[in-house]
């Protein structure tokens, strides 16, 4: 942490309180920013730690229209099952506030009225996608319709989330309102918007030349957009839930949900600390850090600092935006319109007590520079090897033999050997790394110098064995019991950032007073005499059962998925073919045939070698039917054929005609075939 600084102003990105948090925004933003507040508080350093809910925008008001119910029950509602979700998993904000509060509202009107009385922003008027039945312009996440890059029916006309292309609703065939299903119309519309490009070059100076030392994937995206060239973004949205534009002629218009959602970090400031919030917000002595995710760079990099700057009187700008990428679940990308998360409240439910193995888990495979996966597997092999196998086991050796040989009471540490100072050497320079690489938002990296203390500590009592050589030298016993002790105080300080409820739990059983950073490595943390407290597991194993459901949970929703998509797709229907004459069709002698005989055709998957009988004669066609019937399935069914294809060689065998099937939109074949039995050789046309 730079020196100037006297304090550091933490904000986490508002989570849209239209449904509850998954284990991608833990792994994004929560539990990263919590580690690094953690550790700020316990180095002693003056720290305000804010986030809060984001309650505005369209989605609320769709949920709400079909919930039937009004905005701000669902706000309501998600609030309460967010923020307990956070407390339930350790997460200790200062303040967790709202955007719907009186306070938000006054703030975020009076820093657009201010914007608009010294003219920064421009007007436009522009057509825009309106649901005439639903009385509302829609967003384009709202317009919904076929895919034209794949024909996947239920693309957003942002995106198509099938084939992954980007999309303008323009480019929808047949778009729809989501809200009503009605054709959406263009109907025109004024907005103000914030003029971005005249910020461009301040910010190239801010960010390209000031701030190198941003993660590669936060700066590579802001160059990106800096070297595409900014363009004017609207302030404002024709809705009715939101914070009014306070003008004239801005009836039915509200602030945009992301010029009105950064504004409520300073609102939320302003409820916790109306007297003092300016020295968190204007004073340069003041650091900021906004921890977001990957979807929020452009918000907190490009867009807040160019309303901040436009604002002027004195705002602070962020002195890194540490935001990592997406996290996946099992190898898919996470989709809570899918239901492809894991929820935070259900986890706690279904795994009482073990919010520090998923906090571990998540930072441990933090996806810090690249998209990364969480799978249950890996969440069990790292409780079970890792937490258990190494940490938990480490402490539970410790304080068990203390009890036994010593009364629970911590032995005096006599002569050191060569493997007592290793060990003991080894601590200062774990410390040094977690600090440097916590102070650098390396959370990863730090969490496994942790891990390393617990790794040399049950090393080093494996290796002693002080079980063994209490049989013969109580003396020697006592000072391996000593260090292995001073290790366990080392581990609750060390962890305290990353699994909170385990080192609380430690402290207790180690009767340490406090959690100080600035102890962490001494070798003397207990005093010899210290009585510890009874010893207690600090983690426990999770069998299968559990890992199962989670998955078979996962199976279910996967395996529903695919049938809606099967569905969907056997109702797409082909373009049709360019246009025949009757005389064309003429040529065409389709017929009855009975199939006589069925065999695969050698070193294939697709081809089946038939025998049939036309009526007119025997002979052989090859069909690529093989992954949709078996040869049994074959034998003595009655279909329709195309008799005078012209011969072709497939495979080494002549085949004289061509099977006539349907294929639907999800790729399967299927006969085409009389109602009753014919003839063979009976003439279609």
């Amino acid at each position: 942490m730079d020196k100037n600084y006297k304090r550091t102003l933490v904000t986490c990105a508002l989570p849209y309180a239209n449904g509850p948090v998954h284990i991608g925004h833990l792994a994004g933003v929560y539990v990263p920013a919590d580690i690094y507040v953690r550790y700020l508080r316990m180095r002693g350093r003056e720290v305000l730690y804010v986030c809060g809910s984001d309650e505005h925008g369209v989605p609320i008001t769709i949920k709400a229209r079909q919930q039937g119910c009004s905005p701000q029950d669902i706000v309501d509602r998600y609030h309460k099952i967010i923020d307990e979700s956070f407390k339930g998993f350790g997460i200790d904000f200062d303040i967790y506030g709202r955007t719907s509060s009186d306070v938000h509202t006054k703030n975020a009107s009076g820093f657009f009225r201010k914007l608009y009385d010294e003219g920064k922003f421009v007007t436009r008027e522009s057509e825009q996608y309106y649901d005439p039945e639903a009385k509302t312009f829609l967003a384009d996440r709202y317009i919904v319709g076929t895919c034209p890059k794949c024909g996947a029916e239920g693309a957003y006309g942002d995106q198509c989330e099938k084939c992954g292309s980007t999309l303008s609703p323009e480019e929808l065939i047949n778009p729809k309102s989501k809200l009503s299903g009605a054709e959406p119309i263009r109907k025109k519309t004024t907005h103000w918007y914030l003029p971005l490009q005249d910020y461009e070059q301040w910010l190239r100076e801010w960010i390209l030349e000031g701030h190198k030392e941003w993660r590669p994937n936060v700066y590579g995206q802001v160059k990106s957009w800096l070297d595409g060239g900014l363009q004017p973004r609207a302030v404002t949205r024709d809705l009715e839930w939101g914070v009014p534009v306070p003008v004239e002629g801005a009836e039915g218009k509200v602030l945009y949900v992301w010029f009105d959602a950064p504004i409520g970090y300073i609102s939320n400031t302003q409820e916790l600390l109306p007297d003092d919030w300016e020295k968190w917000w204007k004073s340069p002595d003041t650091k900021l850090v906004h921890f977001i995710g990957k979807d929020n760079i452009v918000f907190h990099c490009i867009v807040f600092p160019a309303m901040l700057k436009a604002y002027g009187d004195g705002y602070i700008l962020p002195e890194n935006v540490p935001a990592n990428e997406f996290l996946n679940l099992e190898g898919d990308k996470i989709s809570t319109s899918r239901g492809w998360a894991v929820w935070a409240h259900e986890y706690l439910q279904d795994f009482p007590g073990k919010a520090d193995v998923l906090r571990y888990v998540l930072t441990a495979n933090a996806p810090e520079t690249k998209d990364n996966d969480f799978s249950w597997k890996d969440f069990q092999t790292r409780n079970n090897s890792e937490l258990v196998a190494i940490f938990g086991n480490f402490v539970n050796r410790a304080v068990v033999l203390t009890h036994k040989y010593f009364g629970g009471r911590v032995p005096a540490c006599g002569t050191l050997e060569d493997i007592d100072k290793e060990v003991l050497s080894e601590i200062p320079r774990l410390k040094a790394s977690i600090e440097s690489n916590i102070e650098n938002y390396k959370f990863r990296e730090a969490l496994r110098d942790a891990m390393s203390i617990a790794r040399a500590g049950n090393k080093y009592i494996s290796d002693t064995e002080p079980w063994k050589v209490a049989k013969t030298d109580m003396e020697r016993t006592a000072t391996i019991l000593n260090i292995s002790l001073q290790i366990c105080a080392d581990l609750a300080i060390a962890f305290e950032p990353f699994t909170p409820f385990a080192a609380e739990k430690l402290k207790i059983m180690l009767a340490l007073d406090c959690l100080d950073w600035e102890i962490l490595g001494r070798p003397s943390i207990l005093p010899s005499g210290h009585q510890l407290a009874d010893a207690e597991l600090l983690f426990a194993k999770i069998e299968d059962d559990a890992i199962n459901a989670q998955l078979a949970r996962l199976d279910a929703i996967r395996a529903e998925r695919e049938a809606k998509e099967k569905a969907e797709a056997a109702k797409q229907v082909a373009p049709q073919k360019e246009e025949c004459t009757f005389e064309d069709f003429e040529k065409m002698d389709i017929r009855t045939a009975t199939v006589l005989e069925a065999v695969k055709v050698p070193k294939t998957d697709k081809l089946l070698k038939l025998t049939i009988d036309t009526g007119m004669d025997k002979r052989v066609i090859v069909s690529g039917i093989a992954e949709y019937y078996s040869p049994e399935e074959m034998v003595n069914r009655q279909i329709c054929i195309l008799a005078n294809l012209k011969p072709r060689v497939i495979r080494g065998i002549e085949s004289h005609g061509m099977i006539l099937m349907a294929k639907q939109g999800d790729g399967k074949m299927r006969f085409i075939t009389p109602q009753e039995v014919l003839a063979n050789g009976a003439q279609i046309g």
